[in-house]
């Protein structure tokens, strides 16, 4: 799959403890940000089901 740079900024802490697990699982950081934003797009979208079926309004994000 093709990649693509971008930049952002992100809570220190946060990101220290994201460096941490990365290092803990012994990944790359890449692999292991890309696998977090995969997962949460994946629970919106079974989010955005569920709500669907209840005729529920959902909010884009």
């Amino acid at each position: 799959m093709k990649k693509k740079m971008f930049t952002n900024q992100i809570n220190a802490d946060l990101l220290k403890n994201f460096k941490k697990l990365a290092i803990d699982l012994e990944r790359p950081i890449n692999d292991v940000l890309e696998e977090a934003m995969s997962n949460l797009l994946k629970n919106y979208e079974k989010s955005k089901s569920k709500k669907d079926n209840s005729s529920s309004p959902v909010l884009p994000f």
